[in-house]
């Protein structure tokens, strides 16, 4: 018999629909989660609406405002060029975001694929495809960029640096690729599996059209975590004169330099840009951690 206890503990059928709802059983669950997506969104409105809220030029000099304060007119001051700091922070959000996501999805895609095949096909070709990501994750992940720079050299394509997204992007494959190949190795052995190689259908069909949709969690959360990755490399190279070149805006660019040389005199050319990388770089991380807890069945209550 149910007690009254009990029946009054019982959520409500509207308030069950309610938290039926993905969107609001995340925002719930996951506050964490929720704040870095708004840190996350605040990065993208900035970025998609720089050249209607942006109060300067990014790349306007004005002699006569060299090294301002922050104030009203200015309020994150301005550089040793005169150029205004937040509208440059805005805009670099729009080249961070670009070069992240980019080099981010291509570098999970493939890095799952690899992995995807390398666990259906098992065997020896899985174990020479596991030997060779073992020699690129000796590697850490700066030098392997480093490297990858140094080779391919510079081609900007419609405003794009193409090889400093390839430079960003090899370094991220074997590692999704790792993690990809563990969850696929279960999902080979589960009966569907088995079902579509009886019916005879090909092995790429049974990779894209069976396994993957069943990675696409962990999938999801290694994109999220590796876009703030490819920020903090990307401001890495920049800093490094190895990545994006001025005049245009980019924050690890906005560190190196001038800002050196004038953060005694002028600590706001430095504190800023640095600030926006590790808020982006929070929030992204926090957002992967909360799909990571939000979409584990374990770790459900």
């Amino acid at each position: 018999m149910t007690t009254l206890s009990q029946t009054a503990l019982r959520p409500s059928p509207a308030r069950r629909r309610w938290r039926d709802n993905p969107v609001v059983d995340f925002a719930v669950s996951q506050p964490l989660g929720v704040a870095g997506l708004v840190a996350v969104l605040a990065m993208v409105v900035a970025a998609v609406l720089a050249d209607f809220i942006a109060p300067y030029d990014p790349v306007a000099i004005d002699f006569e405002a060299m090294l301002a304060p922050p104030s009203l007119a200015h309020p994150f001051g301005t550089d040793s060029f005169g150029r205004d700091i937040l509208t440059r922070i805005m805009y670099g959000a729009r080249t961070a975001l670009t070069i992240g996501f980019i080099s981010s999805f291509i570098g999970c895609t493939i890095g799952a694929l690899i992995g995807l095949a390398s666990a259906y096909y098992g065997g020896w070709r899985d174990m020479i495809v596991q030997r060779g990501i073992d020699l690129l994750l000796s590697f850490p992940i700066i030098v392997l960029a480093l490297v990858v720079v140094a080779m391919v050299g510079r081609n900007r394509v419609g405003g794009i640096d193409v090889n400093l997204i390839c430079a960003i992007t090899v370094p991220i494959i074997p590692r999704a690729a790792r993690v990809v190949r563990s969850a696929g190795l279960s999902i080979r052995e589960m009966p569907y599996v088995d079902a579509a190689r009886a019916a005879g259908y090909s092995s790429a069909r049974i990779i894209l059209r069976h396994m993957a949709p069943n990675v696409l969690g962990p999938y999801l959360i290694l994109l999220t975590a590796y876009i703030a990755q490819a920020i903090l490399l990307e401001a890495s190279l920049s800093f490094l004169g190895l990545g994006v070149n001025e005049p245009t805006p980019a924050w690890g660019l906005m560190l190196s330099g001038n800002s050196a040389n004038f953060y005694q005199t002028a600590p706001w050319m430095i504190l800023f840009p640095g600030a926006a990388i590790s808020l982006a770089v929070f929030g992204f991380n926090l957002v992967g951690d909360a799909l990571r807890d939000w979409l584990d069945p374990r770790l459900k209550t």
